[in-house]
């Protein structure tokens, strides 16, 4: 959710149990200014907190001159000093996804230990495994990685791909109406597509390529993944992920505000087809 809209986000999704406190809440509006000014970021995001044994995370995100590829993620312990984190590699997502498992523990320097049963024999196998270590501080940058991946969620026509091929906030933007709001269609995941590739040249020919550029959330399987619910009193549209238990998404109908924010333990939901 943006720094700018903060204090009103929080309360939009407050029926979810996401709260801070009131100093944390005073701390994040003024050193979000200051990190913002000092990265030189167009935008700055309160991303969330990821829930730890000893401490917790916050999680703040800037963006860039395109909103989706130039994203930078840092994390806090008191939501005043941040320290980047370190980009999400394809090599980096697999070995973090086979040797952290569990809770996070809260200390960035924290070594997750390997597989017993993958044990090094010789010494050059020592070699490769103590190159391939694996931090709280890596866990951390690929756990935020895959959940903007999979779960992040912007409204239809929210954003606007520029001739050029940037991705920015889109100007004309005023918000789904209220029968739009209601409907899984109308929201998209703010991510690299990858089901709008397998469309046919029929469906292709459907679409607004300046705005439906995004994979929808409805073609997601499982099926039944995402909770769409109206709250305060209908005036508000309210997205829940499934998969990722702890994402909330905002949205009021008929204005700009829109938003998403996590809170929970940074586990995925792997029984999820199981449980619909």
């Amino acid at each position: 959710m943006d720094a700018n809209t903060l204090y009103c986000s929080l309360e939009l999704v407050a029926g979810s149990g996401h709260t801070l406190n009131s100093e944390q809440r005073a701390a994040l509006q003024t050193s979000l200014v200051i990190l913002r000014k000092n990265y030189k970021f167009k935008r700055v995001l309160f991303w969330g907190k990821i829930m730890g044994l000893k401490e917790d995370y916050f999680i703040a995100q800037g963006r860039g001159e395109d909103e989706l590829k130039d994203r930078t993620s840092l994390y806090s312990f008191n939501c005043i000093d941040w320290l980047q984190l370190p980009p999400a590699t394809d090599a980096l997502i697999n070995h973090v996804t086979t040797a952290a498992k569990g809770r996070f523990i809260g200390d960035p320097s924290f070594v997750y230990d390997h597989d017993p049963q993958q044990r090094p024999g010789t010494e050059k196998q020592a070699e490769e495994v103590m190159a391939a270590k694996v931090t709280e501080e890596m866990r951390l940058a690929v756990t935020v990685h895959l959940i903007d991946e999979e779960v992040s969620v912007v409204p239809r026509g929210a954003f606007v791909k520029r001739p050029h091929g940037l991705v920015q906030l889109n100007p004309s933007f005023s918000g789904l109406s209220e029968s739009e709001a209601i409907k899984l269609d109308n929201y998209l995941h703010f991510s690299e597509p990858k089901n709008l590739k397998k469309k046919s040249i029929l469906e292709l020919g459907e679409l607004n390529p300046a705005i439906d550029f995004l994979d929808v959330l409805s073609d997601d399987i499982p099926k039944g993944s995402w909770s769409l619910q109206l709250e305060c009193a209908g005036r508000v549209c309210v997205l829940r992920s499934l998969l990722w238990l702890g994402l909330t998404f905002y949205h009021v109908p008929m204005t700009q505000q829109h938003g998403y924010i996590y809170m929970g333990y940074g586990n995925k939901n792997l029984d999820l087809p199981f449980m619909l």
